[in-house]
């Protein structure tokens, strides 16, 4: 694009040399076939001759300088308008106006155009990251408030002699430890994925060995939560991170057995085409279609049967979607005519992530 609009400016300024220098040579020649002999049917005076024809040419040459700077003059203005307008909105932003946007003005060249959808469409991106980054803040000191208090709190009872210090209450406080550090270790990755610095190890492997070590680890959590569970795992060889792949399986697993007690949950891999699938379908109270659209969202949790009061951190799915997309692959939920909820993690076999190197 941009050596379209370099080829037009040369184009222009070489039409405008050459329309100034055909203004000229055309007055020349209307002055010596029409106009001297009108103007001196008689030479008398060869200094007046010499006088005029200077005074006439500089005329000539002024008025061609003058159409051509008056072209080129239009032509600058439709190339400087779309810098203006996209540098204005640039220093609205930089002084933190992120909703500010350029406008398009009339006539511009279809490279200004692009060039503004461009910067639009960056200024959109800005504009939702700062919203984003405005609501973390907020759920991180929300999320970490209540388990602090209650660290303080337990800790004042302790020297204050309130509380025994029983193994029991040990216990408690450091489950509530654990708890903080889980929620750490969900943002740390979450934020190394928005940074596009999750690192991955990348190696051979069988995502339903991965996903049957995984339900292997919860089979009591999921058994003392009422949890039916029915496994359906087809060979579905991938290159991929086997530890990020595992915590994967797991949030989505316990996801299950926070918001789907008491429910059937079905697990199977597969392969398909050039893409692995791993999928879990629970009889769980499910989601509505809108709360389906918002379930990947950080710190997000529906009022209904996803509350805070099941002891999540509203940071599962989020993390599943995003090692997910690390992989090149998606995460998405899968809509059904029953009740319950279907998680489906769709990852290409051999990922074309640059730099791949195998372990």
């Amino acid at each position: 694009m941009s050596a379209d609009l370099n080829a037009r400016i040369s184009r222009t300024m070489i039409a405008l040399t050459l329309i100034a220098g055909l203004i000229v040579y055309l007055g020349l020649m209307a002055y010596f076939l029409f106009i001297y002999e009108w103007l001196y049917p008689e030479p008398e005076d060869p200094a007046a001759w010499r006088t005029a024809d200077t005074v006439m040419m500089l005329t000539l040459l002024a008025f061609g300088l003058l159409t051509a700077s008056a072209i080129g003059w239009r032509l600058a203005r439709r190339i400087v308008a779309p810098l203006n307008a996209v540098a204005g909105a640039t220093r609205r932003i930089a002084g933190g106006d992120f909703s500010a946007r350029a406008a398009l003005p009339p006539g511009s060249f279809r490279e200004a155009a692009d060039l503004m959808a461009d910067f639009n469409a960056m200024a959109e991106r800005l504009d939702r990251a700062e919203a984003e980054l405005a609501y973390s803040n907020s759920a991180i000191a929300h999320e970490l408030r209540t388990p602090l208090t209650i660290l303080r709190g337990r800790l004042q009872g302790l020297s204050d002699g309130v509380f025994a210090p029983t193994p029991q209450l040990y216990d408690r406080l450091i489950a509530h430890v654990d708890h903080l550090s889980a929620v750490v270790e969900e943002l740390r990755t979450l934020a190394l994925s928005n940074a596009g610095q999750l690192d991955l190890s990348y190696r051979p492997l069988d995502l339903a060995e991965v996903v049957g070590a995984a339900v292997t680890g919860m089979e009591a959590e999921l058994t003392a939560a009422g949890i039916t569970l029915t496994l359906s795992l087809a060979p579905a060889p991938v290159l991929a991170d086997q530890t990020r792949l595992h915590q994967a399986c797991v949030a989505v697993l316990e996801n299950c057995r926070r918001y789907s007690p008491q429910s059937r949950v079905h697990v199977e891999t597969r392969a398909e085409g050039e893409d692995v699938v791993f999928r879990c379908s629970d009889t769980g109270p499910g989601l509505s279609a809108d709360h389906q659209m918002r379930a990947f969202d950080r710190f997000w949790r529906a009022d209904d049967s996803r509350g805070r009061a099941r002891g999540g951190s509203g940071l599962g799915l989020p993390i599943v979607r995003a090692i997910a997309r690390a992989h090149g692959g998606e995460a998405r939920i899968i809509p059904q005519a029953s009740p319950g909820l279907t998680v489906e993690i769709r990852l290409p076999q051999r990922p074309s992530s640059a730099g791949l190197t195998d372990d």
